[in-house]
């Protein structure tokens, strides 16, 4: 922090502010909660204005706020073309952090040091549990995309090498978990909304031919010593840092009656000082120690609005129907995982739900006009 990502996206928002930007009143409760919860971030930081960790900690928050709100904003004209470029583009940029990760996780160049953290792939994110998670939306796009026909199977897995061998060796359990679950759920989706038994038949047939060829990397992977050793290590879903009354889970537990007695929170970044762990590893607790009980109580109304505007507009035909399916797919156990993570500061989180948002706040009339648009594009392209 800041990454390339915060530049740009200040540049992508001058321009946006040059050429305008229409908001649907939609998008409002949208608005309204994120403000709050920043809102009550503010208010927590106050006895803290002189710690400067804590300060930008507030600051990235309400910065995050702006992005999710304006990518919203930007699905209102032309949302298929624009997610398809946004598509392409972080399968791009995928490639870029899962190379780097790969590049460090094997010290090739002497790279070791600059793109791993606890000798497990990190790439360009200073966490291996955060690069995981981020690699999974474009791994699970490119899927939907072969089981839909749209690219060959040979072609998908040649795309998703990068990123899938990047997330195996982040060694992240939770990683692991975003990338299996919103995968099942992005095949159960797609199939339930699938326009034909022909096109059923495809998606079943093919998520059992990629299913084999994963199963057989995955062994080869395993056939090495040194991965399997780290492999059955990490692949337990409780570690020793997680047990007993200081461990993981009991500082949470331990969380709970102290922030009730406290309506502002711990303040931000203060759970350190309480617990010998940095963080609660938990969104949701997070939420009430880092913005206290305004914020905390806004970060659920959020979560639960999101996931009522989701799950009503995959069942939404329309020409970004399957755009809708993966994104939401990722974002709805990404917001799951927030159980056993901090993910309230995660760029990819604030801009599936962005996405998300601004899809639901679609009329009939202008989803037809984009794919109206996106079909002239593709003629003339042809």
């Amino acid at each position: 922090e800041p990454s390339p990502y915060e530049i740009v996206f200040l540049l992508v928002l001058f321009v946006f502010a040059l050429t305008g930007i229409r908001f649907s009143q939609k998008l409002l409760p949208l608005a309204l909660l994120l403000l709050g919860y920043n809102i009550g971030g503010i208010v927590s930081l106050i006895p803290w204005m002189d710690e400067g960790p804590s300060v930008r900690f507030t600051a990235v928050s309400v910065y995050l706020m702006v992005t999710a709100v304006f990518v919203a904003g930007i699905m209102s004209q032309d949302a298929a073309g624009r997610l398809e470029t946004l598509r392409r583009g972080y399968l791009f940029a995928a490639w870029i952090a899962g190379l780097a990760g790969l590049l460090g996780y094997f010290d090739i160049a002497g790279l070791g040091e600059a793109f791993t953290l606890y000798g497990r792939a990190s790439g360009t994110f200073k966490d291996p549990n955060v690069l995981g998670p981020y690699l999974a939306l474009p791994i699970v796009y490119v899927l939907q995309r072969v089981l839909t026909g749209q690219i060959g199977i040979v072609r998908g897995l040649v795309t998703l090498s990068i990123p899938l061998a990047a997330v195996f060796f982040t060694f992240s359990r939770g990683a692991w978990g975003v990338l299996v679950a919103a995968t099942a759920l992005m095949i159960a989706l797609t199939f339930l909304t699938a326009p034909s038994t022909a096109a059923r038949a495809r998606i079943v047939a093919m998520s059992a031919a990629a299913l084999v060829a994963v199963i057989a990397a995955l062994l080869v992977a395993l056939s090495f010593e040194e991965v399997r050793a780290v492999f059955e290590l990490r692949a337990s879903l409780v570690q020793d840092y997680d047990e007993g009354v200081t461990g993981r889970f009991g500082n949470q537990w331990r969380a709970i009656p102290m922030l009730l007695e406290a309506p502002n929170g711990f303040g931000p970044l203060r759970f350190r000082w309480h617990f010998n762990q940095a963080d609660p590893h938990n969104v949701y607790i997070n939420a009430f120690a880092s913005y206290g009980w305004l914020g905390g109580f806004f970060w659920l109304g959020l979560m639960a609005a999101t996931c009522y505007v989701g799950w009503r507009l995959v069942f939404r035909r329309g020409a970004t129907q399957l755009h809708a399916i993966a994104i939401w797919s990722v974002l709805f156990v990404t917001i799951l995982q927030g159980l056993q993570i901090d993910s309230d500061h995660w760029r990819h989180l604030y801009l599936m739900m962005g996405l998300v948002w601004g899809l639901a706040a679609l009329t009939p009339e202008s989803e037809a006009d984009s794919a109206t648009v996106q079909a002239r594009a593709l003629r003339t392209t042809t």
